[in-house]
């Protein structure tokens, strides 16, 4: 029998008070229903915001390194809970095992990386410019936030926002994706057992119009942290900027990745086929278009094609290369984007068909795609598709490269395989994109620099991560003293 999965609210687990629940399946296997969760309504939102209200206060209060020492205890919890947590998220999400255990490490990371920054958490002393005075600046929290979670990335997302926003002494109430909670009740849980005082963070589960907007519009949310679609980030931003509300949105990507003529073509290949294939390409950092020297298109698409067909794609417990999209409508996404392309001339190399028998009759799989001939005009060169399909689009030169590199709505995450030191400079140089790589791939984060994208890919307001997290979640208070 499925389990029964509540809400959590001011340290207990609870149900919505609308009585309804709904069902997260197995996208490997339809037919497994993983778990049915609490699909509540604005008085369960009202009910956790208010614990929260009520907690901050106290948790605000108490000395960074106690708030650190929590956060680090919670991150050896999970740790001790990692292979549970690895097959949940394979289970409800779709990623291969490793992939997972991947991203269970860093949560795992990211909780003891913010337990040690809560150490920091202070200001600055400056030189006043009288005598007898003194001239200091201080963090302190925002109070209470709501957080807005996407299901791509179920844990670490989670993570790398309760984590800065509970260091610096705010609370938080946390709506994670309706397709892939479990992984964020098992932080919970972890949080819980380490003792996190009742109220400091909350859970409610269910939709973004009865759960997400309803938090967004709380006149006691100070924050909103969010992560999703470009659409509903626009109108995340919206909503909270109507009340004043600190906001920051990291949304979609049209990943570049621009390979030049003194690149190792084998190299390249492997460059931007992890970051497009890797987690099903379900990614706002894959790398959805390849812009090639026309020098090295032709040896680079037939490398590309070999690459792509040589791809394990399966059940994610049995760690293959490549598992299935998270649900129905995110397979019918890619396959509707599959006949754009043809329908707009582009030639489709490999791939792009539905696989439906044997071990993937029951789930959302799709071959790898890779299309050629690409005009950086057609829609597949355009907008975020959010699944295993690769444009390749040729080049002249550098500059050729460059502008179709920057010609998109988005500007998350970008990279280039190349020797020339000047071409690797002036990328980064002119790159437009909050992520720039040289000879690496478009995905993959360190968790203690900054992330967000430039465009239509983030509200452009405030980072996250490393010490962007910590001035996200914190106020600026001067102080002037005259002695």
């Amino acid at each position: 029998m499925p389990t029964d999965h509540r809400n959590y609210v001011n340290g207990e687990w609870v149900d919505s008070e609308s009585g309804d629940v709904f069902e997260v399946r197995n996208p490997a296997n339809a037919d497994e229903v993983v778990g049915r969760f609490q699909d509540s309504t604005p008085a369960d939102v009202e009910a956790a915001v208010d614990a929260a209200v009520e907690a901050q206060s106290d948790w605000g209060g108490l000395p960074g390194p106690e708030r650190g020492r929590i956060l680090r205890r919670t991150s050896a919890v999970l740790e001790e809970r990692k292979e549970e947590a690895t097959e949940t998220l394979v289970r409800e999400e779709g990623k291969t095992r490793s992939e997972a255990a991947g991203e269970v490490q860093r949560a795992v990371d990211i909780f003891a990386y913010y337990a040690q920054k809560a150490r920091d958490v202070g200001g600055v002393v400056k030189s006043p410019s009288g005598q007898n005075s003194g001239l200091s600046t201080r963090r302190e929290p925002l109070g209470t936030v709501g957080l807005i979670t996407p299901w791509n990335y179920p844990i670490a997302i989670p993570a790398w926002k309760l984590a800065p926003a509970l260091a610096t002494g705010n609370t938080a109430v946390l709506k994670p994706a309706s397709a892939a909670p479990t992984v964020a009740e098992i932080l919970f849980e972890c949080l819980d057992e380490a003792g996190l005082p009742d109220g400091a963070a909350n859970m409610v589960t269910g939709s973004g119009s009865r759960v997400g907007t309803p938090l967004i519009e709380h006149d006691a949310i100070d924050g909103v942290s969010f992560t999703g679609s470009t659409g509903v980030g626009t109108q995340v931003a919206r909503t909270a900027a109507t009340d004043l509300k600190r906001v920051q949105c990291e949304m979609g990507g049209k990943n570049p990745t621009v390979v030049m003529p003194s690149a190792d073509v084998d190299e390249a290949v492997d460059v931007v086929g992890t970051g497009a294939f890797g987690t099903t390409g379900q990614s706002c950092t894959a790398a959805s278009r390849a812009i090639v020297h026309e020098d090295v298109y032709d040896e680079f698409v037939d490398a590309m094609v070999e690459y792509a067909e040589s791809i394990e794609v399966g059940p994610g417990l049995e760690d293959p290369d490549v598992g299935p999209h998270v649900s129905e409508s995110e397979l019918e996404s890619t396959l509707e984007y599959v006949d754009v392309g043809q329908s707009e001339g582009a030639t489709l190399e490999t791939g792009g068909a539905e696989l439906t028998e044997g071990v993937y009759a029951d789930g959302y799989y799709v071959e790898p795609a890779v299309f050629s001939d690409v005009d950086p005009d057609m829609r597949i060169a355009q907008e975020e598709i959010f699944g295993p399909v690769l444009s390749i689009v040729r080049a002249s030169d550098f500059e050729d490269a460059l502008r179709t590199a920057n010609d998109v709505e988005y500007g998350l995450s970008a990279s280039i395989v190349t020797q020339d030191v000047t071409e690797a400079e002036q990328f980064l140089d002119r790159i437009e994109a909050g992520v720039a790589k040289v000879n690496e791939k478009t995905t993959g984060l360190e968790l203690h620099v900054p992330f967000g994208g430039y465009k239509d890919s983030s509200t452009n307001t405030y980072r996250e991560q490393g010490d962007a997290g910590i001035d996200f979640f914190t106020a600026t208070k001067t102080v002037y003293r005259n002695y």
